[in-house]
């Protein structure tokens, strides 16, 4: 099975939907370094079009996000027009607009998810990734949903140096209002790659986390870490880089990436608004053609655990400069650490504003 997904799908299992880099927080490790409007954002005639051809191709759910993508006033249109199509909708939010109201709506409605970010168990560490007072604003936001009845959304935490020694904290807050717990890893993207040295996983707060999250199955991590595989047991998953083979990532203004984690241009495969639409982007494009070529292990040749891990993140390795075939950064055996002291000095640029042509920033506050 992990061959034939690794060949990639006549269409994504799921993508990864970015409606507008609009938002009212500046988290310092926001992978799309998000806070302004791109003025050229797809119209909600286009996005409509879009979730058509999604309906048609039987994809089966999109993950929206943003930015916070409550911000676009036709957010709930989409949501609804998603639903109508038969294609499933988990959104991510920081909780600013999420209203009594709004958790009712979300919880009376089929086919749709919700996630809600926050990057500390208390105030004090989530507050300094995520701003003042954005802690109370994704807990009463938590408090809304599940007195809605919204059982089993998602509490969604970026693990860093700075939290991964509150796993257990995430876990019962997460419990306490019916929800569960996905974990996800910081990749060096967006902001993030001005903070990933600092705030990255040691190699022992790696292998604590394996430990932890083989221990608790229910705990949900989306793949971010098979990387960690390569300590022993698989955890649950493909446990493989799926970019361009069965996910991928549509940003505001259509254009269509490998993966959400990597927002560069060697990693573009086209856009919605061409010729063919998104279908063709996915079935056609030359980027997605060889990324479902079988990969040479490269320099992980000689290591036993490259069937358990194959390599790694391709984002992370190629935001911290090393190459695709090469280790990852992270590897639980050492292996990136001596090809990051040869990268240090080659590391892509990262536009700090790589979709926000001409922006404006747009202020959102909390709404009760």
């Amino acid at each position: 099975m992990t061959d034939r997904l690794a060949r990639g799908l006549d269409a994504p299992i799921c993508l990864t939907w970015e409606l507008t880099y609009g938002c009212n927080l500046a988290c310092v490790h926001c992978l799309s370094s998000s806070g302004r409007r791109d003025p050229d954002e797809l119209t909600t005639k286009e996005l409509f079009a879009v979730v058509d051809e999604l309906a048609e191709m039987q994809v089966f759910y999109v993950n929206i996000g943003g930015g916070e993508p409550t911000l676009r006033p036709d957010f709930w249109d989409l949501l609804d027009y998603c639903v109508a199509g038969k294609v499933g909708v988990k959104f991510s939010t920081n909780g600013s607009r999420i209203t009594p109201a709004a958790a009712q709506r979300i919880a009376s409605t089929d086919y749709v998810d919700v996630q809600i970010s926050l990057d500390g168990a208390d105030a004090a560490t989530n507050d300094a990734i995520r701003g003042d007072g954005s802690y109370a604003m994704a807990v009463a936001a938590m408090e809304h949903l599940a007195a809605a009845g919204m059982r089993e959304f998602k509490v969604s935490v970026v693990v860093t140096r700075e939290n991964v020694g509150q796993l257990d904290d995430f876990l019962a807050l997460a419990g306490r209002y019916g929800a569960q717990l996905r974990l996800t890893r910081l990749r060096p993207s967006g902001r993030g790659a001005d903070v990933w040295d600092r705030l990255h996983l040691t190699g022992e707060q790696q292998r604590r986390l394996y430990t932890w999250l083989v221990e608790r199955p229910q705990v949900l991590t989306g793949d971010s870490f098979f990387h960690l595989s390569a300590l022993g047991e698989p955890l649950p998953g493909l446990n493989l880089c799926g970019a361009g083979r069965i996910v991928c990532l549509i940003d505001p203004v259509g254009d269509v990436y490998a993966c959400p984690f990597v927002l560069h241009e060697q990693f573009k495969a086209g856009s919605v608004r061409d010729d063919g639409g998104f279908a063709a982007v996915w079935r056609t494009s030359e980027l997605f053609t060889s990324l479902r070529e079988p990969n040479s292990p490269g320099a992980c040749a000689s290591c036993g655990s490259y069937d358990a891990c194959r390599g790694g993140c391709m984002a992370a390795k190629f935001f911290t400069g090393l190459p695709l075939d090469g280790p990852d950064p992270e590897c639980v055996h050492g292996h990136g650490e001596a090809a990051l002291l040869q990268a240090s000095s080659s590391r892509p640029l990262v536009d700090a504003g790589h979709s926000h042509r001409g922006g404006v920033f747009v202020p959102l506050t909390r709404r009760t």
